[in-house]
């Protein structure tokens, strides 16, 4: 049975049904709706809710909470997301599990309460010190961000490593209707035989760290943390292709952005262009093969990247292209959201040209 949610408050049921019983994290626009409905919701299965004094102690309580073998999880916007970037850091050199939420608003600065996407490189490229990845999702609609949630614990526990849900004030806000999954069964969740939960004394006592003096442990640390993503190119990628076996003009988009170029790839369909859209879901790893594919077709005369922002997904892009087609970039930023038509234009007036 389908029900009618806001997305915020659909993502945190979706993390109570994939086994989420911690959540720590601190008020801001416009993800407020996931603390505000896991603080009544968690007491309900058992689970443990607080509101930290500030974003940098409620990413160090994930860390605690993941180290001791808890599914935990915080979430939060833009410049919040910023003040946790080297707790962030920190839990991927201690190889933790959780998952973060960022609900996108507008920068740069405190900026604004409206949708953007500006935060890509922030997300993908690491975002705090050192080298380090995490497995990152960008959904489009409420549905996938429930799909994507109620698994995401399941990954970072497979992985090792944060999971983040890269959504936007859009997202976050709009309702629709949802069909939410059972709630997961923590005895079926796999033993974590890292965990500092109490167990071991002496020499088997377990360490949560991720500070390494020697150097040649630390380059260790860091080879394994990257087979580690090696793994997670083979077998975590996704994306979803649009009208692209005999398109001569291809979007890129993600999120809710993505949304909109669909309905421009239709419209400029019916106006006898040949249009594609290619969708990343993982914005890390990057389906740069399956866009190399696409750039590596006859019939492909260029791309378009449209994105929420100034231009940041569009270096991946240009990266995974490498030079067969030419890039192009449409965006709108300060919290403007372009419209198919807005699209549908661009590419007109690029045709005209």
């Amino acid at each position: 049975m389908k029900v009618l949610m806001k997305g915020n408050e659909a993502v945190a049921e979706a993390a109570v049904r994939g086994g989420c019983r911690a959540f720590f994290g601190y008020p801001i626009t416009p993800q407020n709706e996931i603390p505000e409905y896991l603080s009544r919701r968690l007491p309900e299965v058992g689970g443990c809710f607080i509101q930290a004094e500030s974003e940098v102690s409620a990413i160090n309580m994930v860390y605690g909470a993941a180290a001791a073998g808890a599914r935990a999880m915080t979430s939060s916007s833009s410049p919040g997301i910023s003040l946790k970037q080297e707790g962030i850091s920190y839990i991927c050199g201690a190889e933790l599990p959780c998952v973060i939420v960022n609900m996108v608003r507008g920068g740069p600065g405190l900026g604004g309460i409206q949708p953007a996407q500006s935060d890509y490189f922030q997300t993908v490229k690491g975002g705090g010190h050192g080298d380090y990845h995490m497995l990152v999702y960008a959904p489009n609609t409420v549905q996938e961000a429930v799909n994507i949630m109620y698994d995401a614990f399941d990954k970072a526990d497979a992985y090792r490593m944060p999971v983040m849900i890269l959504g936007d004030g859009m997202i976050g806000q709009i309702m629709e209707a949802v069909e939410l999954p059972p709630i997961k069964d923590p005895a079926n969740f796999p033993k974590k035989d890292w965990a500092t939960d109490g167990t071991g004394v002496g020499k088997d006592r377990r360490i949560v760290n991720s500070l390494y003096i020697e150097p040649d442990v630390l380059e260790e640390v860091n080879h394994r943390l990257f087979a580690r993503y090696d793994e997670l190119k083979k077998n975590e990628t996704r994306y979803e292709e649009f009208m692209c076996d005999d398109a001569e003009i291809v979007l890129v988009a993600y999120g809710t952005v993505a949304r909109i170029a669909k309905s421009a790839v239709s419209e400029l369909r019916a106006k006898g262009i040949k249009a594609g859209l290619i969708r990343p879901i993982t914005l890390y790893p990057f389906p740069s093969e399956a866009i190399n594919a696409i750039a590596a077709k006859d019939c492909v005369k260029s791309f378009i990247t449209t994105e929420l922002s100034m231009g940041q997904m569009i270096e991946d892009v240009k990266l995974a292209v490498n030079g067969l087609k030419p890039v192009d970039f449409y965006g709108r930023t300060g919290g403007n959201v372009m419209t198919p038509e807005d699209l549908v234009n661009y590419v007109l007036n690029k045709e005209d040209k």
